[in-house]
């Protein structure tokens, strides 16, 4: 049975993991994270006041991301080889329907991974995760305002990004 900390926390995992993954642009790293995030959140379960915990275990997430973030940057490794991108694809099991969805996904996700993090991350929480702008406020550590006018800016930025026309696709000379 579980306990109402594991019950206030438990639903929120897959939100946790989402908003790590855009963070942090990894599901390794994410799934990491959000593992750390759960073990600093249960070590801390005497200060949680009971209630939604979602913006709580948001908030830990956030901040364990950030932390890898920032360990990231200053050990600079090598780039990961990443088998999807340079391995080869049976493009003949892909249908057409299946490559437009795949192109759209692709160009949300690109001009979502352009967005600098704090647009990112509010418009991961309010679109994505449906956190209130109060939630995100908390969240972020941030005025209330200043979450509306950023959601707002990242909301005008991914706009102008998806409206222009997507890059022509290198044929590689083939008609």
């Amino acid at each position: 049975m579980n306990t109402p900390f594991e019950q206030s926390l438990l639903p929120h995992l897959d939100a946790a993991y989402n908003l790590a993954r855009w963070l942090l642009r990894d599901e390794h790293d994410a799934r990491d994270s959000v593992q750390d995030a759960c073990l600093r959140a249960f070590q801390a379960r005497d200060r949680f006041r009971g209630g939604d915990g979602r913006a709580w275990l948001l908030t830990i997430v956030r901040n364990v991301c950030y932390t890898r973030l920032r360990q990231v940057r200053r050990e600079k490794s090598p780039e990961a080889f990443d088998e999807l991108q340079h391995g080869a694809v049976d493009a003949a099991a892909e249908t057409a329907a299946q490559a437009r969805r795949e192109a759209d996904h692709a160009r949300l996700d690109a001009a979502l991974a352009a967005l600098p993090e704090e647009m990112r991350e509010v418009i991961v929480l309010h679109e994505l995760e449906d956190l209130s702008y109060k939630e995100i406020a908390t969240v972020v550590g941030i005025p209330l305002g200043t979450v509306m006018s950023r959601l707002a800016r990242a909301r005008l930025r991914l706009q102008r990004e998806l409206k222009q026309p997507p890059a022509p696709e290198d044929s590689h000379g083939l008609q």
